[in-house]
């Protein structure tokens, strides 16, 4: 009697040992077998915040990414995955053994957007940026670009966010709203001028409004960066002497509000009447014309110590700088010259 429970209990773990090899083979082939049966290309699955990971499987087997629930769950609860999974909207384009995917959603290998806004766009050129790489809605950006109380602080008679969306490469999520990517734009050109303006406090007389105007200006005026403090010296200058600032980026910019700048400006232009035409109006204008970046504002902040006057293009991204008018008409005629005998001999 006693021999034939010992066979039987023998035997009980025979089939218990094999049962459990059997079943990890099974799991380890689930786990380490690639699989993807999505309807497209590519799938994108949102992963909410504070889900667990039978919900969080079961999202992924909707979705076509995930063969069945249950190996996925046993490798996040052994691994100890649970608490490191974040919330997101994750990207699928190719089949990958469910072992990754718990590693992918655990890293936050979250879905993004990656879109570098360079310095010098105007506030609708920024927008039709964000709407070309698919972020965004057309009629709630321009809805969004009004959303002045943003920006109340610093500039209080703002009309809009001109001059206020910081130039940075930025990541958003595929379905982020309007309001979300205008204002963390808003947010970053806050960060920044703090920084700046720990560097370089506002000087008597300049408020925030005035110096963004004129870092903006300086933006649209300057290829090379290390030019920025001796451009916005000559702005700066002029301004003192009560002289008009004469800068041809404003007017470019009022005539792209009229819709009417098609790539060049003509002498004509230079009597355009328009609050932004510093040719006819004295001081800065009523507001950005652009979205600066950190050089220009800080140039702003701490024009260099010349008394230049004057600057031209010299055609080559960088500026010929004069202290009297003189040597401003003999600059201009120089390379203005140099143009005309480069057109002569194309």
């Amino acid at each position: 009697m006693r021999r034939k429970l010992l066979i039987a209990v023998s035997a009980l773990i025979l089939l218990v040992i094999i049962g459990s090899a059997g079943f990890g083979i099974w799991l380890w082939r689930e786990l380490q077998t690639p699989y993807y049966h999505s309807t497209g290309k590519e799938t994108f699955v949102e992963i909410p915040r504070g889900a667990n990971s039978k919900e969080i499987a079961g999202l992924l087997v909707d979705a076509g990414i995930l063969h069945s629930k249950f190996p996925f769950m046993v490798y996040i609860r052994f691994a100890d995955l649970s608490r490191t999974i974040q919330a997101g909207e994750y990207r699928f384009d190719q089949a990958a053994p469910p072992v990754q995917i718990a590693q992918r959603l655990a890293r936050g290998d979250v879905y993004y957007i990656p879109i570098t806004v360079p310095e010098g766009l105007t506030a609708q050129e920024t927008i039709d940026l964000l709407l070309k790489n698919g972020l965004g809605n057309p009629v709630e950006m321009e809805r969004v670009l009004h959303h002045v109380d943003w920006i109340r602080d610093l500039a209080p008679n703002a009309r809009n966010l001109e001059g206020y969306l910081f130039p940075e490469t930025y990541r958003f999520s595929r379905n982020a709203d309007s309001d979300t990517i205008i204002k963390t734009m808003v947010l970053q050109f806050r960060s920044k001028l703090t920084e700046a303006l720990k560097q370089y406090p506002l000087r008597p007389g300049w408020d925030v409004s005035r110096i963004v105007t004129l870092a903006s200006m300086i933006e649209k005026e300057v290829q090379k960066p290390e030019e920025a403090p001796l451009v916005a010296s000559a702005l700066t200058n002029r301004l003192e002497k009560r002289m008009p600032l004469a800068c041809d980026a404003t007017i470019i910019y009022a005539m792209k509000l009229a819709g009417i700048y098609e790539g060049r400006l003509g002498k004509a232009d230079l009597k355009m009447p328009s609050p932004y035409n510093t040719y006819l109006h004295l001081d800065l204008p009523p507001g950005p014309i652009a979205n600066p970046g950190m050089n220009s504002l800080r140039a702003a902040l701490n024009p260099a110590k010349t008394d230049y006057l004057y600057y031209v293009s010299r055609n080559d991204g960088t500026h010929q700088f004069s202290r009297d008018y003189r040597s401003h008409v003999n600059a201009v005629d120089r390379y203005q010259k140099s143009i005309a005998r480069r057109r002569s001999k194309r």
